[in-house]
């Protein structure tokens, strides 16, 4: 079992930055894909950006592409996920997500294994 912690949400305005992060227990974190998602009240959950185990590789959606970068730390078994440039229809809980089978290009996220609790990211106008 992984438990998946987020931290770093928090009211920010519009052209500003925050950085999530992830942190898992366990041993075997470099083995998991990782993946962050979000959902807006009313809305379905939505793919942010996910990374290989490695971190060699790397996806995002269409909407955070040149904004968002995500990254990892096996030594410190987090994933992070950096935003610039926020905009207001960026808030909503974010969630972190790991794939035990090292897949990370779920963008429904129906095949992860494991989520965390969410870290709410709020962005004024």
């Amino acid at each position: 079992q992984v438990q998946l912690v987020e931290s770093g949400g928090g009211l920010v305005q519009a052209g500003g930055s925050l950085r999530l992060s992830c942190a898992a227990s366990g041993r075997t974190f470099s083995m998991y894909g990782m993946g962050w998602f979000r959902q807006a009240p009313g809305k379905e959950r939505e793919f942010v950006a996910a990374i290989s185990r490695s971190g060699g590789v790397t996806l995002y959606a269409d909407s955070v592409k040149g904004r968002f970068t995500i990254s990892r730390d096996n030594a410190k078994n987090t994933v992070y996920l950096q935003m610039n440039s926020l905009k207001p229809e960026d808030t909503a809980a974010y969630y972190c997500a790991a794939d035990r089978s090292g897949n990370y290009y779920d963008t429904r996220g129906y095949e992860y294994d494991y989520w965390g609790q969410g870290t709410q990211v709020t962005v004024s106008s």
